[in-house]
Formats: C-alpha cells, sequence, structure tokens
C-alpha cells in the first residue's frame, strides 16, 4: 500500500479534522458548518485516493473499494449536510423532509461505519501480507 508522505498525511489528518468540527458545529447550528465540513471530506477524501494498493490481494482490493464507497458516502454526507441547510434542490416540504431533512447523519454514519471496518481489515490483511514474506 503507498504511504503518504508528510504533507499528504497532514492533509489527510486535517480533512478528518475538519470533518469532526464540521458536524459538530452543525449540530451546533452555526451557519459555517456545512462548507467546514465539506472542505474537510474533500482533502480527506482527496488525500485517501492518492493511496494506492499494486499488489495482488484479493481481500485488500475488495476493502479498497468500500473505502471508495465510504469516501462516495462522505461527499453525499457533505451535499445533504449543504441541502439540509438551505432547500436550494427546490423540493416541496413534504419531499424535503422526507429525503433531506437530517439524513446526512445517516449516511455519515454509514460512511464511517464503512471507513472503520474496511481501515482495520486493511491494516491486519497488510501485517498477514508481511510476515508471509
Amino acid at each position: 500500500m503507498r504511504q503518504l508522505n508528510k504533507w499528504e498525511n497532514s492533509l489527510f489528518l486535517l480533512g478528518g479534522l475538519l470533518m469532526v468540527v464540521g458536524s459538530g458545529a452543525y449540530v451546533l447550528l452555526q451557519s459555517w458548518a456545512p462548507t467546514v465540513f465539506c472542505v474537510g471530506c474533500i482533502l480527506f477524501v482527496a488525500m485517501q485516493l492518492r493511496q494506492k494498493y499494486s499488489g495482488s490481494n484479493v481481500a485488500i482490493r475488495r476493502l479498497r473499494r468500500m473505502l471508495m464507497l465510504s469516501d462516495v458516502f462522505f461527499l453525499a454526507a457533505g451535499f445533504l449536510m449543504v441541502a439540509n441547510q438551505n432547500n436550494f434542490l427546490g423540493l416541496d416540504q413534504l419531499t424535503y423532509i422526507k429525503y433531506v431533512h437530517n439524513n446526512w447523519v445517516v449516511v455519515l454514519l454509514v460512511a464511517a461505519i464503512l471507513q472503520l471496518y474496511a481501515s482495520h481489515r486493511i491494516a491486519n490483511e497488510l501485517e498477514k501480507e508481511a510476515k508471509k514474506r
């Protein structure tokens, strides 16, 4: 697995921190929270996509696809957070409440669970692979 350099790792951590700050601030009804979350999300996803796996382990390849799926969910959570703040999609009230209102939390939870599971499993698989060598 390609390791990030010092700057990329710093951007990766900064992105994760901004995502946490943005989601926490949104709960506290801060108007700037979706912007902070989306910036953090873009940093986090971009740096995670720079980590490539060039090996032949099928399990790690599958887990990398799970990480990419969680990245899509993180981006969707940011979109839903912005859409939740102001109904810029132009939906009527019932449709807005049914499909958009606070659903960013569910999408963020699914993304975080996928991220935790896949990250933990990738570390274990890489450790197994290193022991075989």
